[in-house]
């Protein structure tokens, strides 16, 4: 069964991953076809996001107070109606609203399918599963605008909706054989407030980073709502300190190694966040490629994640967390970095090889950093815990794209306007570097933190 409770959850979230960016490659032909413009379609993009910023933090109460497994089967559900909502729309509004709805589906997949991992598993086994759940969401961001690319120009960009309806029904009726998950449930009220703050707080920051990344909308409207998104997020901390049952608790980052999870997760997230948005790039401005090439080579870095699930548990058993999540942050940021290097003259074989490794390396990192967040968790705190770490990653990963995104506008300014290769090293320099800081976090641990779950016992206390 912990073979199969990872691998159910991780189909699911595949397609919840892989959605959220296989529509980039398909928005001129999706344009096209409803009779609008692709650079403001790219509010879709951003509804999506808005969409899970927002209910995200509802996740958790929604696992408490109506059963884990059925929010879980319930959100594969909305996702396809959404999915087929998208393929049948005829106008940019139908488009936003049907991908907004999407995201609403989307919100619960993944932080309710880790909360189903968490309990459904032994804490000394944790590693090995995080293993398996943490490959979609690395995979999925480098296969989806291949996936994508090959969809819309053999067939028609409806697939790539389309593809979801099958996937979903097999994902509904296996959770449903087969996820044997205590049915635990908690009837706290809900904090309508809380919801309503954490709604202006995470969706507005979020908005405003996806328009300065992808900008179809005026600026300056991002950064007004990154202002508000901000005030909203302190008004939400200091009504959490007075409320009895807050949406998200931020007591929770009392515990040291749940605290250090999220800190050094996001800041190296800041730079995978922006290989995405940056590489592609790269390879068809810079090199000519075209998408489907540029896809085949960004492709081999999915190779890499699925292949360090078979090294990740002995790494961590034999070393610990702390000194393998210093090392995968330092030399993950730095094959980053090494990506700004790459000139139209670079070998492929080269190119691929940086990319294989870097896979390695985050993937290892991300098992084992999602894996030491749980490790002074309770089982009551756990729903509380995955709504955190879910919207944490959304805002580490939008905020990667804005970075990345302004390096390229602020430099251009020293390019006469125009994107070259020098653009592009800076900002893979300064995403590498950010990535890496997250070293300082594990490296002030102790060398036996987290030993119960990755089953370390070379030091103790």
């Amino acid at each position: 069964m912990i073979r199969v409770t990872p691998l159910i959850l991780a189909v699911a979230l595949f397609m919840e991953q892989m959605d959220s960016t296989v529509i980039a490659t398909s928005l001129p032909a999706i344009a096209a076809d409803i009779g609008s413009d692709p650079i403001a379609l790219k509010l879709a993009l951003t509804a999506y996001f808005v969409a899970l910023a927002i209910f995200i933090p509802l996740s958790g109460w929604m696992a408490d107070r109506f059963g884990a497994k059925n929010i879980f089967r319930l959100a594969i559900f909305v996702f396809m109606l959404g999915s087929l909502a998208c393929s049948f729309s005829f106008s940019l509004e139908t488009f936003v609203i049907s991908r907004f709805f999407q995201g609403i589906g989307s919100s619960m997949m993944t932080p309710v399918g880790r909360l189903l991992l968490v309990r459904s598993t032994p804490r000394n086994e944790l590693v090995s599963a995080m293993a398996w759940l943490t490959v979609p969401a690395l995979v999925a961001p480098v296969t989806g605008p291949l996936i994508g690319g090959f969809l819309t120009t053999y067939l028609s960009w409806h697939w790539i909706f389309w593809i979801n309806i099958p996937i979903g029904i097999i994902g509904i009726i296996l959770s449903g054989i087969y996820l044997k998950v205590p049915d635990e449930r908690t009837p706290r009220p809900v904090d309508l407030v809380g919801f309503f703050i954490a709604s202006v707080a995470f969706s507005g920051t979020v908005f405003g980073l996806s328009v300065i990344s992808l900008p179809a909308l005026p600026i300056i409207y991002g950064y007004l709502t990154i202002a508000v998104g901000v005030t909203a997020g302190i008004l939400y901390f200091l009504h959490a300190r007075r409320t009895r049952y807050p949406l998200l608790d931020p007591k929770l980052f009392r515990h040291r190694l749940f605290r250090s999870s999220i800190t050094g997760g996001s800041l190296f997230r800041i730079g995978v966040g922006a290989i995405p948005f940056l590489l592609p790039l790269m390879l068809q401005l810079g090199f000519g490629l075209n998408p489907f090439q540029s896809g085949a080579i960004t492709f081999v870095s999915a190779i890499g994640a699925i292949m360090s699930k078979f090294v990740a548990e002995r790494v961590f058993a034999r070393f610990g967390f702390p000194r393998v999540l210093a090392f995968a942050s330092i030399f993950g940021g730095l094959l980053i970095a090494a990506q700004g290097f790459f000139t139209a003259e670079t070998s492929t074989p080269v190119i691929m090889a940086v990319l294989l490794a870097g896979g390695v390396l985050r993937s290892v990192f991300f098992t084992g950093s999602n894996a030491l967040g749980y490790a002074d968790i309770s089982d009551e705190e756990t729903s509380q815990a995955t709504a955190i770490v879910a919207v944490c990653q959304q805002l580490s990963v939008a905020f990667g794209v804005a970075v990345a995104g302004a390096i390229l506008e602020v430099t251009r300014h020293y390019t006469d306007g125009l994107l070259t290769l020098l653009n592009f090293q800076i900002a893979f320099f300064a995403v590498g570097g950010l990535s890496a800081l997250a070293s300082l976090v594990y490296l002030t641990l102790p060398k036996n933190a987290g030993a119960d779950v990755s089953g370390h016992r070379a030091y103790k206390e």
